[in-house]
C-alpha cells in the first residue's frame, strides 16, 4: 500500500508541554515529543478526514537540551503574568508515519482515493507542508523536509543501553477515530535505543482515561473537496 511518509522536522525551540507543569502557570517540556505532537506536524503537512495518520518511529538527531525563559504570557482575566517556559532548544528529528482509511468515517467512503492520497501528501511535504508548522507550541516554528528515515549520522547512534523517559502523555482519543462518542488521553512509558523511539498504535495504549463526552463533526461531499477534485487542480495526478 502507498501510505507511507518520511520526514525531517527542525527548530530552534520545541515546548512538548508536561501538563502536570501547567497547575502553577509554568511550562515544562517533555524530553521527546508526544505522539500527538507528530500527529499533529504530519496533519499540517496533509490532512483530510479520510484518514488516519499512525506514527511509526522517532528518531533524535541532536542532543537533548533546554533552556528556560522567562515570558508574559496573556492572562486569562486580561493583561499579563509572569512566567518561566522549559524549552528543548535546537531540535531535529526524523519521523516515519503511515496513513490508513478512517472507517469510522462511512461518510468519507467517496474519498478513498490511495494513489492521490499518497501523491498530494508527498507534493505537500516537498512544498514545506500545507499549513504552518509547529513544535508542540505556537511559538516554536519548525520546518519540515523529506527525508530517508536513519540517513545521516544522529547524537544517540551509538548510546549503548536504553533511555526511558517515564510516563508520558501518548496522544489524545477522538470520537471520529474510536467510534466512541467521548474525548480521551492516553498515557504510556517511552524508551529510546540508539537515539530512536518506536510508538505503539493508541489502539494498544493500556491506559486511558476518558476526558469529556465529545460528538464528532459531520463530512461529507458537501462540506469536503474529494481527493480527485484536488488532483485535477493540481495538474492531474
Amino acid at each position: 500500500m502507498k501510505n507511507a511518509i518520511e520526514f525531517q522536522v527542525h527548530g530552534k525551540y520545541a515546548l512538548f508541554t508536561d501538563p502536570l507543569t501547567k497547575i502553577g502557570g509554568e511550562k515544562l517540556t517533555y524530553n521527546v515529543p508526544t505522539y500527538q505532537a507528530l500527529k499533529g506536524i504530519v496533519e499540517s503537512i496533509y490532512w483530510k478526514p479520510t484518514l488516519l495518520f499512525i506514527i511509526d518511529e522517532l528518531r533524535v538527531m541532536k542532543p537533548i537540551q533546554m533552556e528556560s525563559k522567562g515570558v508574559r504570557p496573556i492572562h486569562y482575566n486580561g493583561g499579563n503574568t509572569l512566567a518561566n517556559y522549559t524549552y528543548l532548544k535546537d531540535v531535529c528529528y526524523q519521523v516515519r508515519a503511515h496513513f490508513d482509511f478512517n472507517f469510522n468515517r462511512p461518510d468519507m467512503a467517496f474519498d478513498r482515493s490511495e494513489g492521490k492520497h499518497f501523491s498530494i501528501m508527498h507534493r505537500s511535504l516537498k512544498a514545506g507542508g500545507r499549513r504552518d508548522i509547529f513544535l508542540g507550541t505556537r511559538e516554536c516554528q519548525a520546518y519540515v523536509e523529506p527525508c530517508t528515515f536513519g540517513e545521516g549520522d544522529g547524537f544517540y547512534d551509538n548510546y549503548e543501553g536504553e533511555l526511558h523517559f517515564g510516563t508520558m502523555v501518548h496522544g489524545i482519543n477522538y470520537p471520529d477515530e474510536t467510534g466512541r462518542n467521548e474525548l480521551e488521553v492516553r498515557l504510556w512509558n517511552p524508551v529510546m535505543e540508539k537515539g530512536i523511539i518506536k510508538f505503539l498504535r493508541p489502539e494498544e495504549c493500556t491506559v486511558v482515561r476518558e476526558v469529556q463526552e465529545m460528538t464528532p463533526k459531520h463530512f461529507d461531499e458537501n462540506n469536503v473537496e474529494s481527493v480527485e477534485s484536488l488532483a485535477r487542480q493540481l495538474g492531474g495526478e
